[in-house]
């Protein structure tokens, strides 16, 4: 069973099933809807899916619909009309997100070029307090 939720917890859901499909996504609409550069997405079966809390639906296009928490608005989940059967979740919202890491990207067309070098950007383990 994956758990996972909202940074507030007013939202929470259970997957059951295993994930099959794990993505990062570059397209252009999951980048303008969390404001990151990519998106990490696990699928699971809709029935497969308990969700607490009152979760807010956005329609992102004409057959696509999101839901994320209408309090700190964390993305949770995307549905697309053209496969009802199952439902794309947020990986990042997981309580372990090691649990369904991505196996594929996809939509790398889209990807903004920085991103293809990510990772040789230097760690800061530190993480400096911030200044006042």
């Amino acid at each position: 069973m994956l758990t996972g939720g909202c940074h507030c917890g007013a939202v929470r859901y259970e997957a059951g099933g295993e994930p099959f499909e794990r993505a990062l996504c570059h397209c252009e609409l999951c980048r303008k809807t969390t404001g990151a550069p990519a998106v990490a997405w696990f699928t699971v079966r809709e029935a497969d899916l308990t969700m607490s809390g009152e979760p807010v639906r956005y329609a992102s296009s004409d057959h696509a619909e999101r839901t994320f928490c209408g309090r700190c608005g964390t993305q949770i989940s995307f549905r697309d009309a053209a496969y009802a059967d199952r439902i794309d979740i947020t990986t990042a919202s997981l309580d372990d997100p090691e649990a369904a890491p991505p196996v594929e990207q996809i939509w790398v067309r889209s990807r903004p070029s920085w991103m293809a070098s990510a990772h040789t950007l230097p760690d800061d383990l530190e993480r400096r307090p911030l200044k006042a």
